[in-house]
């Protein structure tokens, strides 16, 4: 374990945060560049998204409150100084899509999954530094969801708004999601931040603290009486207003195993024994269920169309950094000796095929015959420090 510890720690210090402290700072109009390609080709001009920046926030500010390390804490406070700046929306509260280069706003529309991940930034970023400015910005973001997103009739979160806060026509997180108005991967991205909020508010006096825990134990209610198919195990992705599943069977491993960590830690953090009762059995009925998506090689596939037949076998970064963790999980807490064994040959996968020691970070994905993508963007609007990040900090963190 120590060793493991020590991998990973290296990993994230001198090839994940020197990759993005080195390459990714824009120092004509500030923050951080929006895209780097997959040939190592900075595109200085490419527009600026909310979660590429919210997620170098929330990756810096762990680093820095892990590590200690005052690099990490100027890196940290400069994405959430440009965050604030130029993400948040003056007028109508919530967050931008996007900016262009230059910091101005490119594309309005109140996206959810992204006002989540500037919870989940700024509130990481606090909880480093005490920063009241971020705090304060965080729990403004938190109301606006719950003000505006949150369906009061049947429960759930709405996906996306006008800037606004009125209905909008096209839903859809990114082209390659089914347009419906409630999804699984935007409930377990505002598990994970009001996780993280109420973590930070419980440190210092904020009136919202009780709402924040009625907000964080009602999402993991939905999770197990929602969103969790009973007859599969798996996730469904996609729901319609009233919570009847749509667009077919679909199931994604990396989101499976990702949520049985990300909703056993909001149980622990809500510190609800009965609630913990309920979901750890859950949890291992989902990490198991992700096995379905496992190779020999110890890595995981993305995801599968059970009606169609279409399996995208291709072996992204983010699904093995969330399968290391995930698995790391089961073994820390259930102390199941085969989901530590899967969570290392996971991480042996990563270091042989995925990781770039030349040039820094980590590839998208190899493709299911080994071959590289040579298409995805190497850093961009989707390709964050986060997923291996994160990685790497929640092993090295772990009492295991």
């Amino acid at each position: 374990m120590i060793i493991l510890k020590q991998e990973m720690r290296e990993i994230l210090e001198h090839n994940i945060l020197r990759f993005w402290i080195n390459r990714m700072q824009d120092h004509e109009h500030g923050g951080f560049y929006g895209r780097i390609d997959n040939n190592n080709v900075l595109h200085a001009d490419a527009d600026k998204g909310a979660i590429l920046n919210a997620r170098i926030l929330w990756t810096f500010s762990a680093a820095y409150r892990v590590l200690h390390k005052p690099l990490y804490l100027e890196m940290a406070t400069r994405a959430m100084r440009y965050f604030v700046d130029h993400f948040i929306d003056p007028d109508y509260g919530g967050v931008y899509w996007s900016v262009d280069c230059t910091g101005q706003p490119k594309e309005t529309k109140k996206q959810t999954y992204a006002i989540g991940f500037a919870i989940y930034g700024l509130s990481e970023y606090a909880r480093a530094t005490g920063d009241k400015e971020a705090m304060e910005a965080a729990v403004m973001l938190y109301h606006c969801i719950e003000e505006h997103a949150f369906d009061h009739e049947h429960n759930g979160y709405i996906e996306a708004m006008t800037r606004d806060w009125q209905p909008i026509g096209d839903m859809r997180l990114s082209e390659h999601d089914a347009n419906y108005p409630k999804s699984q991967n935007t409930h377990l991205h505002i598990i994970e931040p009001y996780t993280n909020l109420l973590r930070t508010v419980r440190a210092v006096s904020c009136d919202s603290t009780t709402r924040i825990e009625s907000s964080l134990r009602n999402i993991i209610n939905l999770f197990t009486d929602h969103i969790l198919n009973p007859e599969t195990c798996h996730l469904d992705l996609f729901f319609d207003m009233e919570w009847k599943r749509g667009s077919g069977r679909l199931e994604s491993y990396g989101h499976d195993i990702e949520c049985s960590w990300l909703m056993h830690e909001a149980a622990l953090v809500l510190n609800d024994k009965e609630v913990l009762r309920k979901v750890e059995p859950i949890v291992k009925m989902v990490a198991a269920a992700s096995e379905k998506g496992l190779n020999a090689d110890g890595s995981m596939i993305h995801e599968a169309n059970l009606d169609t037949g279409y399996i995208d076998d291709d072996l992204h970064w983010w699904v093995q950094a969330e399968a290391v963790v995930g698995f790391i999980n089961i073994y820390q807490h259930f102390h199941d000796e085969s989901a530590f064994k899967k969570a290392i040959c996971c991480w042996q996968y990563i270091k042989d095929n995925l990781i770039d020691y030349t040039n820094g970070e980590w590839y998208w994905s190899r493709h299911r015959d080994g071959s590289l993508n040579t298409v995805d963007d190497k850093a961009g609007f989707w390709k964050c420090p986060y997923h291996n990040g994160r990685a790497c900090l929640e092993i090295i963190e772990r009492e295991i």
